[in-house]
């Protein structure tokens, strides 16, 4: 059934709220009291051709679990293209209330739309943490509340910035620091660094080529990357942009040892358990089939943090357009940029045994945060672990992941060498990076500073701010006394500090 430009552009209140995504007309009335990103943006959109909002924070997956009577008919490009006209030349007017269900279902939340002001040159940016202030320029308040978002008052996120400097090197002394190699392996795949761009959710906030741009930067740098399920863009064409861009390095002109500076990038996925088992059973296997190489197990979000700042937005959001109750429950979590059923609360241990199955290759959990739990994904056959805190955004006074790390060291000290142990949180200089890997960290994620660098720059960005970390790590190296990764030992360290604040058992009861 096509339907025609004039009569979708009436369905623009909160008693009828119609929007157009991909040429296809959905009624999202009924969902208006539900939406994770709040009423409003769906609203601001209602009558209106809304594809472009759509694709900055959502994969084309999330419509194939729309009930089927939201979709209402389709429309030719002629009448998508006059609807805007139609559309943009009015404001969305409102009816007293807004209707409610208890269905729900992720479609739209604020966009990172560019600003007047453009960044500053790419010059300008000789430390990681430069990007940030340069996407200032570019970033919606919406986006950069999103990034920049952390659980609560934002205690875990200080603790994961502030650890970094409360460890210190103990540097050696002529050792002959000519020629340095940072270069090591994830689960057997070469990697320049011993770093890798972490898992980041909705990079369509960030640029407009989400996921694939982002891809295409590290690609050039033969970096690793974590790749979230909530992508903007499918894992598939993901997957296969990296494979574009390889080939297109490989087929560059010039002396073959150039266009081989670099090991060829590998991209692993970060897996979010959906309280539909078949869902996340269909997402493995999606994983598995893209050609990604392991599989990273986010534990620690059974339910959604107090995302305090977005919470702000949301409500703010709602006031512009007078819905004065979604403004409410919008400040007590109501309205997030995910749904309830996003997530697995039931999820337990028992539960590994079918995920790794159903994968069979390299498996990580992503947020342990004490040494049981390391202790607990050794002994369910785990290959790996993640220490985190989720960026900061979950759980209110975390551990940061270089604690934890001290803390397996005391009392796990089983789990070294058995599980390839990785860690993520506020690191900002590449030289920190050699800290963790001291401690036995296997390789360390870096995220925010790359959300940054790819909306101010796109792909470039995420290049140079490689580069950035790549040259503080060979300095810090050289600094440190050390030629190869197999001399950053325990002994090159003073962690005093943070053991001061280490958890140790209780020795006897208060």
């Amino acid at each position: 059934m096509l339907l025609n430009a004039a009569e979708v552009a009436k369905h623009n209140t909160t008693s009828s709220c119609w929007i157009v995504i991909n040429g296809k007309v959905y009624d999202v009335t009924p969902y208006l009291g539900q939406h994770p990103g709040g009423a409003a943006i769906l609203v601001k959109q209602g009558g209106r051709d809304a594809t472009a909002e759509f694709r900055t924070v959502h994969s084309p997956d999330v419509l194939e679990y729309l009930p089927s009577e939201s979709y209402l008919g389709d429309m030719d490009p002629a009448a998508v293209a006059s609807l805007s006209t139609v559309s943009s030349s009015r404001p969305a007017t409102l009816s007293a209330s807004s209707s409610s269900s208890s269905s729900s279902s992720p479609l739209l939340t604020p966009s990172a739309s560019s600003t007047v002001n453009g960044p500053p040159h790419i010059a300008h940016c000789v430390r990681a943490d430069d990007f940030e202030a340069a996407a200032k320029g570019v970033l919606s308040d919406n986006a950069l509340s999103y990034v920049s978002s952390s659980a609560n008052s934002g205690i875990s996120l200080a603790a994961n910035l502030s650890s970094w400097s409360r460890i210190s090197y103990r540097p050696l002394v002529l050792r002959g620091v000519q020629h340095v190699s940072p270069r090591t392996a994830i689960f057997g795949h070469a990697s320049p660094f011993p770093f890798y761009l972490s898992a980041m959710g909705q990079l369509g906030r960030s640029h407009p080529g989400g996921e694939v741009e982002f891809v295409r930067g590290l690609a050039r740098r033969g970096a690793h990357g974590l790749i979230s399920t909530e992508s903007t863009q499918t894992m598939e064409d993901i997957a296969a942009a990296l494979t574009d861009e390889q080939q297109k390095l490989a087929s560059k002109p010039g002396p073959k040892e150039a266009t081989n500076e670099f090991p060829p990038s590998v991209l692993h996925f970060q897996l979010y358990c959906h309280a539909k088992r078949s869902i996340t059973a269909s997402r493995i296997q999606r994983a598995k089939a893209a050609g990604f190489k392991s599989l990273w197990v986010t534990v620690d979000t059974p339910v959604l943090g107090k995302r305090t700042s977005d919470r702000r937005i949301q409500a703010s959001e709602a006031l512009e357009l007078g819905l004065e109750q979604a403004a409410e429950q919008a400040a007590f979590g109501r309205r997030s940029h995910a749904t309830p059923d996003h997530f697995a609360p039931a999820l337990s241990w028992a539960d590994i045994a079918w995920i790794k199955e159903a994968w069979g290759g390299p498996l990580v959990l992503k947020g342990v945060q004490c040494a049981e739990d390391a202790q607990m994904a050794l002994k369910h056959g785990c290959d790996g672990i993640l220490l985190s805190n989720h960026g900061g955004r979950q759980a209110h006074t975390a551990p940061d992941a270089l604690t934890v790390l001290l803390e397996i060291r005391m009392y796990a000290p089983e789990v070294l060498g058995k599980l390839e142990i990785f860690v993520d949180g506020g690191l900002r200089d590449g030289a920190d990076v050699l800290k963790a890997i001291c401690l036995g960290a296997t390789a360390v994620g870096v995220g925010r500073p790359f959300f940054y660098a790819l909306g101010a720059y796109g792909a470039r960005g995420v290049e140079r701010c490689i580069d950035i970390l790549a040259e503080e790590l060979d300095l810090g190296m050289r600094l440190l006394g050390i030629t190869s990764l197999d001399e950053a030992r325990p002994e090159r360290v003073n962690a005093t500090r943070l053991l001061n604040e280490m958890w140790r058992p209780e020795k006897s009861r208060l």
